[in-house]
């Protein structure tokens, strides 16, 4: 049997995975001296993390900072649960061949930080026909992107209310600033366009039904966060083509791979008559119209700056005013803390002299004041410092970071610091089995911020449960901590009567899971 354009491609991201495998290990200070699969590849990272100290001294080496080891260690997991092992010739899956090449592009970051690592990368590819067909396919990605939000908001000025009331005015007026002719879309950085997509309201509202398919957006538990993490992806490698810097030939294959995922449900959708977006229109331009518009991104970008955040997974709402950061945060509680160590210091002078005035026998003032029972003292120790000597960041990033690596002393340090967090967050460390993180977030129970988190976790928990994994004690106490609420029960129990009734309809070996899976979740919640 000839090797298929895809064998081709999952070939080579292993071997370029084995190669650095090797290369890393090694100046990671753990000998070796043949590179294996991805299962074998993160025991021995492991091994590393654990014969150097942690995953500090990990990411020293390779000069990375603690999101980017974080999202190598994710990536690597990703890879070795898909592909635990592969034989030559062997079907390949396009989730295999994605986790590949998204792990290919996360080991070349790696070599761009650590100049020490000379591992090779590159396919066969033609890197000129990849660029020109990557320069559509991204046009085509953005473009469809704002046809999509257009069609669900068709008036202007519902539109521009929808943003005001998400966003705020001032946001809206600077999108408008940089507009043309007032077509407020055309203000956005891709990021920020992309996002008024992937939010889970707006998705689940007016976008899911555009997106299903039962072959493509599978990669993670549901479309919606296979599309968030695919537009997070291509953000990265827009913001290099509009920066004209290097991109690997592997980089564009994945892009490839991502516009047939995303283009191919929205093309039914058109075919159907679901939606006006037709994908293979946008796909069909004239080169010299894809060229101008290349050529706008970048004068935008010299405008208005290079987009570098983040597609954020939903909307942060600004109607009672921003959010505030968890600097502004800290320095409340600190204000508020040398406050009350204040008045205390006050009271006890008060009372001190009041009972010198009273007494007829004086006594020395003491020299030293003991500091009133449960404030603690402010220290150059506090968890915020202790975080920033380790190189880490006091951001949402730093404790996620964190909670996917196991790293419970880190994760005490931000919970002690008074960080929120969301129960969203343990989805990766429950698959891991990272029990020592989650009873750690379970005892700051009341820092956990996530509005109506039960819903978005109990599917997830669905899903993993479907795929092998234990209700395990950790995801019982999350459950009965969490969603135990009478609202969260009721529908819980509506979604085992749905599942009853498509078991009974249709006796599959899938639906009966299904009832199961249901039915477990239901008992430890009602």
């Amino acid at each position: 049997m000839m090797p298929t354009p895809s064998h081709q491609l999952f070939e080579h991201c292993l071997s370029v995975i084995r190669q650095a495998s090797v290369e890393i290990l090694n100046l990671l200070d753990q000998r070796v001296g043949e590179g294996k699969e991805p299962r074998w590849f993160l025991e021995q990272l492991d091994q590393a993390r654990l014969n150097l100290g942690g995953w500090a001294s990990v990411a020293k080496k390779l000069n990375l900072n603690d999101a980017e080891l974080s999202e190598f260690t994710l990536q690597l997991r990703h890879l070795q649960k898909l592909v635990p092992r592969y034989e030559r010739g062997q079907p390949v899956t396009d989730n295999q061949l994605i986790a590949a090449a998204r792990m290919v592009v996360a080991l070349e970051l790696v070599r761009q930080r650590q100049p020490l690592l000379t591992f090779g990368s590159d396919s066969a590819a033609d890197a000129e026909q990849l660029e020109a067909l990557a320069l559509r396919q991204l046009r085509m990605i953005q473009l469809a992107l704002a046809a999509l939000v257009r069609q669900v908001w068709p008036e202007t000025t519902r539109l521009h209310n929808h943003l005001k009331l998400q966003f705020g005015a001032e946001r809206v007026r600077r999108w408008l600033s940089r507009s043309e002719g007032g077509d407020i879309l055309s203000g956005m950085q891709f990021s920020e366009l992309a996002l008024l997509v992937i939010d889970k309201k707006a998705f689940s509202r007016d976008y899911s039904s555009l997106f299903y398919s039962q072959t493509n957006l599978t990669l993670l538990a549901e479309p919606r966060l296979t599309l968030h993490a695919f537009l997070e992806d291509i953000r990265q490698i827009r913001a290099a083509v509009v920066g004209k810097r290097a991109i690997s030939s592997t980089a564009f294959l994945l892009l490839d791979i991502y516009a047939r995922q995303i283009a191919t449900p929205l093309q039914r959708a058109y075919e159907q008559g679901r939606t006006l977006v037709n994908p293979a229109s946008l796909m069909s331009a004239d080169g010299n119209v894809v060229q101008h518009f290349w050529d706008e991104q970048r004068d935008f970008s010299r405008l208005y700056g290079a987009d570098d955040e983040p597609v954020h997974d939903a909307i942060e709402r600004m109607r009672k005013g921003p959010t505030r950061t968890p600097e502004a945060r800290e320095r409340l509680i600190s204000t508020g803390l040398w406050a009350a160590v204040g008045v205390m210091v006050l009271v006890m002078v008060v009372g001190g002299i009041w009972m010198f005035n009273s007494s007829p026998v004086t006594t020395p003032a003491s020299a030293s004041a003991t500091p009133a029972p449960g404030i603690e003292a402010p220290s150059r120790d506090s968890p915020r410092t202790q975080l920033a000597n380790r190189g880490i960041n006091w951001d949402i990033n730093g404790l996620r970071s964190a909670i996917d690596r196991n790293d419970a002393e880190v994760v005490q340090l931000f919970m002690r610091g008074g960080m929120e967090w969301q129960l969203a967050w343990t989805e990766q460390a429950l698959s891991a089995q990272h029990d020592e993180v989650i009873a750690l977030l379970l005892r700051y129970r009341l820092q956990m911020d996530e509005p109506k988190p039960c819903r978005r976790f109990i599917t997830t928990l669905g899903h993993a449960l479907a795929g092998g994994e234990p209700l395990s004690g950790e995801r019982k106490d999350i459950l009965q901590t969490f969603c135990t609420r009478p609202a969260v029960v009721d529908a819980q129990r509506l979604e085992v009567e749905k599942a009853s009734r498509r078991a009974s309809a249709q006796p599959t070996a899938h639906n009966t899971q299904w009832l199961k899976i249901q039915s477990d979740i239901y008992a430890v919640i009602k």
